[in-house]
């Protein structure tokens, strides 16, 4: 797995078309998905590739890259409406460095293809390798939690990761 997002169908379209001008803007790309259906919402999470904060500008400044990117290629038939913004503190897991990063704090996974019996899961971040993203569950077991079978992971709002995310770089 590269440390690009797990994407399939539209969102896949969407993150190859509008990834590469994000990295020559010094953005890493976090998460697309497209929500609705009459009008679609394509949302865009992303982080400064230099570790910074990111601002509003910084969105501002995606949202018209992606913005002309996206009415040029037309991927989307008919209205749909663009929202960026950062990944927050809450942030969800979508790439590997992003469970690296994170380790050690508490996170909730939901797969599509169930682990020992379950598919829901909450617990301490451990890392990951190529294939697989680590949690410690609850009851100290741990658990290998398959990239391609990954529905969604998000961090849990802690103390401990409000004071961890509070000392990242500033930015001007």
């Amino acid at each position: 797995m590269s440390d690009r997002p797990m994407l399939t169908g539209l969102e896949k379209r969407v993150a190859d078309l509008i990834e590469p001008g994000l990295i020559d803007m010094g953005f890493e790309l976090v998460r697309v998905a497209i929500l609705g259906r009459e009008r679609p919402t394509v949302q865009i999470m992303a982080d400064r590739a230099d570790g910074g904060l990111i601002s509003i500008e910084d969105c501002e400044a995606i949202s018209r890259a992606a913005g002309a990117v996206l009415d040029v290629a037309d991927p989307i038939p008919g209205n749909w409406t663009l929202e960026v913004s950062s990944a927050g503190i809450d942030r969800p897991l979508t790439r590997r460095k992003d469970w690296n990063r994170f380790a050690g704090h508490l996170a909730r996974a939901e797969l599509d293809v169930p682990v020992d019996g379950r598919k829901r899961f909450s617990g301490t971040v451990l890392g990951a390798d190529a294939t697989h993203a680590r949690m410690r569950l609850d009851d100290g077991a741990e658990v290998a939690l398959p990239f391609a079978d990954l529905r969604r992971a998000r961090l849990v709002l802690t103390d401990a990761l409000i004071e961890a995310t509070a000392t990242a770089p500033k930015t001007n």
